[in-house]
């Protein structure tokens, strides 16, 4: 009984982790890094919308996360030496598997904007979908060290 505690404890414990990666693409959201921060602002009109994905973090959090579990889980297998080799393979396969949920639990659906600026420039911005754009919309571009977010 005390095993599968631990692999509960160990369970949630790597979701909480894995939540904690989740990083936002929006054009909505803010870091903290980012307010009261000077932007530059440009204006322009929708070209096209295309849906694309973004991918979620590869981040070492969801390989040790998961590295963890499965070591825990592992290690109930067998005694003595059985319980080792369990432990060590159940750490390679969790952190495996780790690593593909953090990257699923953080993978956004976004948008590419295509936007023609005021000067004749044609320029492309993924974000997330959190907003909607069409063709012949005018819109703002809003850049601030290399990071640009399309707003209305």
């Amino acid at each position: 009984m005390h095993s599968k505690s631990a692999v509960v404890l160990a369970l949630a414990l790597a979701a909480a982790l894995l939540a904690g990666c989740q990083s936002s693409r929006s054009g909505s959201v803010y870091s903290r890094d980012e307010a009261r921060r000077e932007q530059t602002v440009r204006m322009g009109v929708v070209e096209s919308v295309r849906s694309v994905t973004i991918e979620g973090t590869k981040t070492p959090v969801g390989t040790v996360a998961g590295g963890a579990v499965g070591g825990i889980a592992g290690s109930s297998i067998g005694h003595g030496r059985g319980s080792a080799v369990g432990a060590v393979l159940g750490a390679v396969a969790g952190g495996v598997a780790g690593a593909a949920a953090e990257e699923a639990i953080t993978r956004r659906e976004g948008i590419e904007i295509t936007v023609r600026l005021d000067n004749g420039e044609l320029l492309a911005i993924v974000q997330e979908a959190d907003e909607v754009f069409k063709p012949g919309e005018r819109v703002r571009l809003v850049s601030q060290n290399g990071t640009t977010r399309v707003t209305h």
